[in-house]
């Protein structure tokens, strides 16, 4: 069933701010009430360098969904100004207009669809439309579920349009593969081989420890061509749940993996195409990378901060910076912003702010943008306790980051 939302109460922060952002860059951060009391919102933040309220709050808004746990927004932009945001442990998803940056408004939402459930990424096709990766099958279509009750060893991949309805699916079970768990999590659309990559990694603890496949569709009729497993490496843990895919320049898909190896996937329009271990870094839950240009900019909880890799020779992937934030940062959420030649990054921590980096894209250096401050003076954006200007009081959980085009 599809929700069409009323429109979202917004209110600028003041005339001053509404004027010098109307025609502005922003950020938009995907947060809820950590309290879990209030409801799921969008917080719009200058993120233009030469505005005078550069990095403070301009807007927010919030939705239907009472906070449960906010979490994946698309990675990028798309060109509609359309943005698809999800509440994993509500099951459900919703879509924000923000095209006008400083009203943005939910016009639709969906739980289970086409006969699955629990959505986790979503990925822009060449017809505007989103392919989502879903982790289970589901028994109908309805706006949400128990996600502590969900079980089953595998999902499927569904189209769907902004308004919220599906336009065709595909189940990702493989018999080959037995009760093995194919839980998918998150895909790489590659239109240009009519192809697509899909890692396998639970959301919860079911195979945690064992999922290390990742398998290929095509993309002009989403027909399973494939499950094929990861490369261990020398560790022989390098592999243990392949988690978000990334394309490089060449046409290979980077897949970063919660043991926080880097997989390196070539021969994707073969029918043997081939995985390698090209980096492990140190300790394990790494988060959401980002490629731009040459580089690969991976989260690194175990450092507290971001490690770049130097991917412009695929079979020579080195390390070429590390940036550590302070002692306790859990670095998690990375996207970059093209316009401004920034990146945004986000932490699964209460009371870590949010950051913008410089990134040199000819050495790979990253830097803390000192001028991107809150109102309290400080580096970086603080979710916790004050008053959003959609009505709510209160901290807030932060996750999905993404900029205007």
């Amino acid at each position: 069933m599809v929700v069409i939302a009323a429109f979202c109460a917004v209110t600028t922060v003041s005339a001053s701010a509404q004027e010098a952002g109307a025609k502005g860059h922003h950020l938009f951060v995907w947060a809820g009430d950590r309290a879990k009391a209030d409801k799921n919102f969008i917080a719009v933040i200058d993120a233009n360098p030469a505005s005078p309220t550069y990095g403070q709050l301009l807007a927010s808004a919030a939705t239907d969904q009472t906070s449960n746990n906010p979490h994946h927004t698309e990675y990028v932009m798309p060109a509609s100004g359309k943005l698809f945001a999800n509440d994993h442990d509500a099951g459900r998803t919703v879509v924000m207009d923000l095209t006008e940056p400083l009203r943005p408004k939910e016009i639709a939402a969906f739980g289970n669809l086409a006969g699955y459930a629990m959505p986790h990424s979503f990925l822009r096709l060449p017809n505007g439309n989103v392919l989502a990766s879903f982790q289970y099958a589901a028994h109908g279509d309805h706006a949400g579920h128990d996600v502590m009750a969900m079980s089953g060893t595998s999902g499927g991949i569904v189209e769907i349009t902004e308004a919220g309805t599906a336009v065709r699916a595909a189940s990702n079970v493989d018999p080959a593969f037995g009760n093995e768990g194919l839980l998918p999590y998150s895909l790489a659309v590659l239109p240009g081989i009519d192809r697509v990559l899909v890692t396998n990694s639970p959301m919860g603890d079911d195979y945690l420890l064992t999922s290390n496949t990742y398998q290929i569709f095509r993309l002009s009729d989403l027909k399973l061509l494939g499950t094929h497993r990861l490369d261990p490496g020398p560790s022989l843990n390098g592999h243990i749940s392949p988690e978000e895919a990334r394309v490089a320049a060449d046409g290979s898909v980077y897949i970063q993996t919660l043991s926080c190896g880097v997989q390196r996937v070539t021969g994707i329009d073969t029918p043997r195409p081939v995985a390698r271990l090209v980096h492990q870094f140190t300790g394990s839950w790494c988060g959401v990378p980002t490629i731009v240009g040459n580089h690969l900019i991976q989260s690194v909880p175990a450092i507290h901060g971001f490690v770049v890799l130097d991917i412009s020779d695929g079979e020579k992937v080195r390390e070429v910076f590390q940036l550590v934030i302070d002692d306790k940062y859990a670095s998690h959420w990375t996207g970059w912003d093209p316009k401004a030649k920034r990146l945004v990054v986000t932490s699964g921590r209460e009371g870590d702010r949010t950051y913008l980096l410089k990134l040199d894209e000819a050495t790979g250096e990253l830097s803390i943008d000192e001028a991107f401050r809150d109102v309290d003076g400080k580096v970086g954006f603080s979710f916790d306790a004050r008053a959003w200007p959609h009505g709510f009081t209160g901290s807030a959980k932060a996750h999905g980051a993404v900029f205007t085009r």
